[in-house]
């Protein structure tokens, strides 16, 4: 069920107003059929207990059809030939209302009754004056839409907001039949839902759209009292979100470091104390994924479970309890006397991730943003709106107003990623989570930096030297603790000399007990007789594996290479020499020895959580956490040396030990002002006792902050 219509579930009385198109059909006459199928959905409703009251429309358009018909049969041949006046909307209606209510006498007398009005505005006088639970407004069309229905431009309103759509919204002409129309129906809405009376137009042309409504379904246009408390007033565009995110995170970064720490443990202790809340949403997403017919395996990636929001809500604990990130100190160089320079740990700045179905992920993703001091943009599945958005709601809610929850934003519909994608000059790095397509068309879409996270087709090669039973347990755990994680093993490959042993038959044996369907490459299909895999680069993503006979380790690396995806590839062996070769020749992020796939995860790394696992090659590589979320900055300290063209400068370059405590970003921010980045140059700064020109830097992610010196351009 839509969240924003979980008040049906508790409605008992509804007054049903059909709209004159569909009483009629667009000839004028009475769309039979049509009228037949609503009677037979409001029989449907009183039989689960709901009392109806109906209000129809039509009688303008019966009537008119009834009158023209006996005009035709008075007139002469000589009265035809004269211009036609329009029959008036009174004497129609008063003429075709007993010819209407005949008809649905007839349609309900067998098991129903009703009462009959026509008129939008009395429908909802109606609704109010018998305090109806809901007042359903059936129309010719979906519901209200931002122009014209017949516009492919036009979008259609789920919830209505009167300071947000009044203005957006274009009414049409009148009912092509009636005296009414959509302005008529919104006005009558409007009405009813300000004074408590939930409002649903939508469209009475469906066979079950009362059922749809009913059930909470995400049809027609919602009109509710509390809608200002589930739509924004106001759109946010793309650059707007992004700019919003920067500013929250610097004003995280001038936060210390046991300020920052809280933030995450409140954290923390929100998800577990709106468990409940999280459930019933991901529970809608499952239910709306098995409905559209969703694969298995996605639904797994989908679920959360008690446990699962105990597991995260304790990484995050982990993570904030992890070393201060920020202002880490990496090297310290005395470059003359006098003239200290010092490499630190800085953010990166605003972070755009687009993630696959998993809710978890988001909860990892935006705890590591909050620990580095970034910025976040979110846009996850499709699949996981309702998870998303009130772990989204959770999470921002928690932060402190002096961060503010612009600090992560999310994305809610695909259109807006193309304009984010635009923004180099705001967002710094965009991490793609999911197919090699889908990392593929944002590289070719932007200019920022991507971190890109690829397919995982995981490989575990069994060497000749294998302990079988260690090998059993490895290759099993590789790929039936968790089948849908991308570190699960796809690919089994097998030293030839284990064929004619018991160690393949063996290592099948223990994959298919446990539920897992083998494909077979060439060799294997041969002599296990299993399907033929369609190719080896493949991410099942289920109880399900390719299996591989090779010649030996050489092979093993070669078949990786090829049909790998650079994520995790293990070896079982027990030659050291051979694993030694494994470990140093195969070009993956990750390379196991003797250990499952399933390792390679942040967490399970001491990372605290992680934003993805990167198979890129530049700036971060493996499992992601706070540190592929940094980058570094220079700070110089000095006592008013002067560049003038290097005279007087005895440079000394001295490696200077480096304090265990970590530098305090906010205690800088008290003594001098960072420099404010424009277009890639530092324009401005205000710092104790320097003189500081314009200083060109290759990019917004890297800067200088120097101290009592006097800078020259290079």
């Amino acid at each position: 069920m839509d969240p924003s219509r979980a008040f049906l579930k508790d409605v008992k009385r509804v007054v049903v107003k059909v709209g004159t198109a569909v009483v009629t059909r667009p000839d004028g006459k009475l769309a039979l059929g049509r009228l037949g199928s609503i009677c037979e959905q409001v029989k449907a409703l009183l039989e689960d207990c709901i009392e109806v009251i109906f209000v129809t429309s039509g009688a303008v358009g019966v009537g008119r059809q009834k009158l023209r018909h006996q005009r035709l049969m008075n007139s002469s041949f000589l009265d035809l030939q004269k211009p036609q006046i329009e029959l008036d909307g009174k004497p129609c209606a008063a003429v075709g209302q007993s010819g209407l209510m005949a008809l649905y006498d007839s349609l309900f007398s067998q098991d129903s009754t009703g009462i009959f009005w026509d008129n939008d505005s009395l429908a909802a006088l109606l609704a109010l004056e018998l305090k109806a639970d809901l007042l359903i407004l059936l129309s010719d069309v979906e519901g209200l839409y931002t122009g014209p229905p017949s516009d492919p431009r036009s979008k259609l309103i789920h919830t209505y907001l009167k300071e947000k759509h009044d203005d957006m919204v274009t009414f049409g002409e009148k009912s092509r039949v009636g005296r009414g129309g959509m302005t008529a129906k919104v006005y009558a809405a409007w009405n009813a839902a300000s004074a408590g009376i939930p409002v649903i137009i939508s469209s009475g042309y469906t066979a079950d759209s009362l059922q749809k409504v009913i059930r909470g379904d995400h049809v027609g246009t919602l009109f509710h009292k509390d809608a200002h408390l589930w739509v924004p007033v106001k759109e946010t565009s793309a650059r707007q979100m992004a700019i919003a995110a920067r500013d929250a995170s610097r004003r995280l970064q001038a936060l210390s470091s046991s300020v920052r720490q809280k933030i995450l443990l409140d954290v923390a202790d929100a998800l577990e104390k709106h468990q409940d809340l999280i459930l019933v949403e991901n529970e809608i997403d499952k239910r709306l994924a098995l409905q559209s017919g969703t694969a298995k395996a996605l639904i797994d990636r989908l679920s959360l479970k008690p446990g699962k929001i105990a597991h995260l809500a304790e990484s995050l604990r982990r993570l904030a309890l992890m070393k201060e990130p920020i202002g880490e100190v990496i090297n310290k160089t005395e470059v003359a006397e006098g003239l200290i320079l010092e490499k630190t740990t800085s953010s990166l700045g605003v972070i755009l991730v687009v993630f696959e179905s998993r809710p978890d992920a988001l909860v990892q993703i935006a705890s590591l943003a909050i620990r580095s001091g970034n910025g976040l943009l979110l846009k996850g599945g499709k699949e996981a709106t309702h998870s998303n958005a009130i772990l989204h709601k959770v999470i921002t809610e928690a932060l402190p107003k002096k961060v503010g929850g612009d600090l992560i934003g999310l994305v809610t519909s695909r259109d807006e990623i193309p304009d984010l994608l635009k923004l180099a000059d705001v967002i710094d790095l965009v991490i793609p989570r999911g197919s090699n397509r889908l990392v593929s068309e944002i590289k070719e879409s932007t200019k920022i930096p991507v971190l890109g996270h690829a397919d995982g087709v995981c490989h575990v090669y069994v060497d000749k030297a294998a302990d079988i039973e260690k090998a059993s347990r490895i290759v099993l755990d590789s790929k039936v603790d968790y089948p849908a994680a991308c570190n699960a093993m796809e690919t089994l490959l097998v030293h030839k000399d284990l064929v004619h042993g018991e160690g393949l038959q063996k290592l099948t044996f223990a994959l298919q007990s446990a539920g897992v369907i083998l494909y077979g490459g060439a060799k294997v299909a041969e002599v296990l007789k299993t399907p033929k895999a369609a190719q080896f680069h493949h991410e099942y993503s289920s109880l399900a594996c390719t299996v591989e006979i090779v010649d030996d380790v050489h092979a093993a690396i070669e078949h990786i290479h090829e049909h790998g995806s650079g994520h995790t590839d293990c070896i079982v062996t027990e030659d050291q020499e051979t694993a030694n070769l494994f470990l140093n020749h195969v070009d993956s992020a990750a390379v196991f020895h003797n250990a499952s796939t399933r390792f390679c995860d942040g967490a399970r790394f001491g990372l605290g959580a992680e934003v993805g696992i990167s198979t890129s090659r530049i700036h971060a590589r493996g499992p992601v956490g706070v540190e592929g979320l940094l980058t570094t900055r220079w700070l110089l300290r000095g006592t008013g040396q002067v560049v003038d063209g290097d005279r007087g400068v005895l440079y000394l370059h001295k490696d200077l030990p480096v304090e265990s405590e970590p530098f305090v970003r906010n205690s800088v921010n008290a003594i001098m002002d960072v420099p404010i980045i424009t277009n890639g140059e530092v324009s401005q700064a205000s710092v104790h006792n320097v003189s500081l020109t314009k200083i060109p830097i290759s990019n917004n992610t890297n800067g200088c902050v120097f101290s009592n010196v006097v800078a020259s351009p290079t």
